[in-house]
């Protein structure tokens, strides 16, 4: 049986994510191919992400410090690994080939986590990439900085 550890203090070297915004390093380098917000189905549903074009096996970079709270398949985002940030907020990557790190990982950012891939019925490799507050999908460009 797998028990919870808690209260366990971020990494010291963290800022608040909320004071990156604008600022974050992207996960991977690629064209966006499917901005926040784009119709996904039938004019029916909205992307709560963005789907960033690129080389099956390229690695994806961590945005910011944080803790690995899922690494695993998740039907509709494929292999999926999801960091907590603090404060509310976490950052999602969707549709790898492999994680490189699991749930209960603490990671700094910069660090390698995953690598592009198909995974969830993609036709094409590249990564799913979503940040959240609080629940609430937020658009990943505002919290990016340039390239």
């Amino acid at each position: 049986v797998r028990e919870a550890i808690v209260n366990i203090p971020m990494p010291k070297d963290t800022r608040p994510f909320k004071s990156m915004r604008g600022k974050l390093p992207w996960p991977i380098k690629g064209r966006v191919a499917y901005a926040f917000g784009s119709e996904q189905i039938r004019g029916k549903l909205r992307r709560n992400g963005m789907v960033i074009r690129a080389n099956e096996g390229s690695e994806i970079k961590a945005i910011h410090s944080g803790r690995v709270v899922f690494a695993d398949w998740l039907r509709g985002y494929g292999v999926l690994l999801i960091m907590d940030h603090g404060n509310g907020y976490m950052s999602l990557y969707g549709h790898n080939q492999s994680l490189l790190r699991e749930a209960g990982d603490w990671i700094h950012a910069g660090e390698s986590i995953a690598t592009a891939g198909r995974s969830g019925g993609q036709s094409r490799s590249g990564l799913y990439f979503e940040i959240r507050e609080k629940g609430a999908p937020q658009d990943p460009i505002v919290w990016l900085g340039r390239r």
